[in-house]
């Protein structure tokens, strides 16, 4: 279970920081390269929707690599557990 948590946060964090990197990407193409004339709606939105989708994702990679600390001292204390009581 410790591995399958260890993959999650690997993959969320992934994909959030890739999320954030495409919000910073649409906020400077959005401030220099569009048109002032043009409907900025549709940049504003894309960028607000890559933020929270960044930001969700890192926050889920966070609580998976809580949840595979934990896993991992549990294994480690029942570990040690057993081979005390084998002594």
């Amino acid at each position: 279970m410790s591995n399958s948590h260890s993959e999650k946060y690997f993959s969320n964090l992934l994909i959030g920081f890739s999320a954030l990197l495409g919000f910073a990407l649409i906020t400077f193409y959005a401030i220099f390269e569009a048109k002032k004339d043009t409907d900025w709606y549709f940049w504003a939105i894309a960028a607000a929707f890559l933020l929270c989708g960044g930001v969700y994702f890192c926050l889920i990679a966070v609580v998976h690599k809580v949840k595979s600390d934990f896993n991992r001292r549990a294994k480690q204390r029942e570990q040690q557990k057993t081979f005390t009581a084998d002594m």
